[in-house]
């Protein structure tokens, strides 16, 4: 169902009906346990290095070139210059370097195309999707009702909402796919003069970061790679020479925010069904009943030529 279907019902008197078909969708044929979802092993992703950013953000200018999106200049009136992810900024690079602190570090963010996304699970409408091949997390225009709930269960607080204009849009990265069809990569991933971030497929790009942390001991933080288990495993992927969580990526377990968050809606529903259920058979009966009345007063009136009063 759409945001149109979903309102045409709405407006016509249809609540009942459309909060049991919701019921029935999601509630009752949802398992209470899911089984945890697992990459395509064609899934495409990232492999960012943080060690090998040089904060240049030529992958920030291409990507906003790609996608034109209009450049970002309320900073300083002049040029691209974004604090954060914004509905002009789908790809940012910010630097952490704390005040008398020896070690510093880039971080390249955008969407993390999770294996397992919040942002798809919590989405009523269907606006955001997992293409079931890429892994690419996409966004539905027609879809999307403006709820802004994909904001709220996201864990790396990713998609964005477009304040301006008469139709808001959410905004996020979507990996280029119209590049992609076109059989280029990313932008950001063509235009980086370090190889800092690179594109292919999450199986091999984690292949590639367990590689390197195996040539060079010392140089990472932990010996691993993160988004290979963090949140059910994520297709962007990192290396960094400082913690995570200093670059802004969460400490999360290997359970995805949608089966662990999510699930218990799920159970939710489940206990909300039953009511749902038999209030709409309350409903179909009052009906019955009140077509059996109508039809008794036509029986009453054609017999004796009166009509009662009600």
């Amino acid at each position: 169902m759409n945001r149109r279907d979903a309102l045409r019902k709405l407006a016509g008197g249809g609540a009942v009906a459309l909060a049991t078909g919701f019921v029935s969708t999601t509630a009752l044929t949802a398992p209470a346990e899911a089984e945890p979802v697992r990459a395509s092993k064609e899934a495409v992703g990232m492999l960012y290095d943080a060690t090998r950013c040089v904060g240049c953000q030529s992958c920030v200018a291409a990507c906003a070139e790609a996608n034109n999106l209009k450049p970002d200049t309320r900073l300083t009136g002049l040029h691209q210059a974004s604090l954060d992810l914004n509905h002009l900024t789908k790809n940012i690079i910010k630097l952490y370097k704390p005040t008398g602190a020896s070690t510093w570090s880039y971080v390249k963010q955008q969407c993390m195309h999770c294996v397992d996304p919040a942002c798809v699970a919590g989405c009523s409408f269907h606006a955001l999707t997992k293409d079931p091949q890429t892994g690419i997390v996409a966004w539905d225009a027609s879809k999307c009702s403006g709820c802004r709930y994909c904001q709220i269960v996201c864990p790396y607080s990713v998609p964005r909402f477009e304040w301006e204009g008469f139709n808001p849009k959410i905004v996020k990265c979507e990996m280029c796919r119209h590049r992609l069809a076109e059989g280029k990569e990313p932008a950001c991933t063509s235009v980086c003069p370090t190889h800092a971030v690179i594109f292919g497929k999450r199986e091999e790009l984690l292949a590639e970061a367990k590689k390197r942390i195996a040539e060079n001991p010392g140089k990472y933080f932990e010996d691993r790679v993160y988004g290979d288990k963090e949140g059910g495993g994520t297709q962007v992927l990192y290396l960094s020479a400082v913690p995570f969580e200093n670059i802004a990526l969460p400490e999360l377990g290997g359970e995805s925010v949608a089966q662990s968050s999510l699930k218990w809606q799920r159970k939710i529903y489940q206990y909300l069904a039953v009511p749902a259920v038999l209030y709409v058979s309350m409903v179909g009966v009052m009906r019955h009943n009140w077509k059996h009345h109508q039809e008794h007063l036509r029986e009453e009136e054609e017999k004796t030529g009166l009509r009662p009063q009600l």
